[in-house]
């Protein structure tokens, strides 16, 4: 299993980073791994929702057929997906009012066999792209 996060202070509200987190219309904008949506974004943001993206992790594409795990609006948005080579994504956002800002931190995770072959190049490579995404979220509602 590789396990990477990142954190970052928004000047902006809660409210307002949620809903540039969930336009599915502006996810590549600011998501560094996210090439597409197949068939568009969710259709329905509840839980057990699904929708497939269009991804590149570690510089080559792969195709992840998500599910929604977790939601509360503004707060949580944790989904969990099925990716190439039998590995499984997890992905979960989380936001932290603090007045007039708010902290959003990334939390990712993989697991499968593959991923033990290269957990450490896995790792640094979610990692940038976490913090370069969490940069250009904070651009976009800031």
């Amino acid at each position: 299993m590789a396990e990477v996060s990142a954190e970052a202070r928004i000047e902006a509200p809660a409210d307002k980073v949620w809903a540039q987190l969930t336009d599915w219309s502006s996810y590549g904008e600011w998501n560094a791994t996210h090439t597409g949506f197949p068939a568009g974004g969710p259709k329905s943001l509840a839980v057990g929702g699904t929708f497939r993206e269009n991804m590149k992790l570690m510089g080559f594409p792969a195709e992840v057929d998500w599910t929604i795990e977790e939601l509360e609006p503004a707060r949580v948005f944790a989904i969990r997906g099925k990716g190439p080579m039998a590995v499984t994504v997890a992905t979960r956002y989380t936001l932290t009012p603090d007045g007039n800002a708010t902290t959003l931190r990334i939390d990712g995770e993989f697991t499968g066999a593959a991923v033990s072959l290269m957990a450490a190049r896995l790792k640094d490579s979610a990692t940038t792209a976490l913090t370069e995404s969490l940069r250009k979220l904070d651009g976009l509602v800031g």
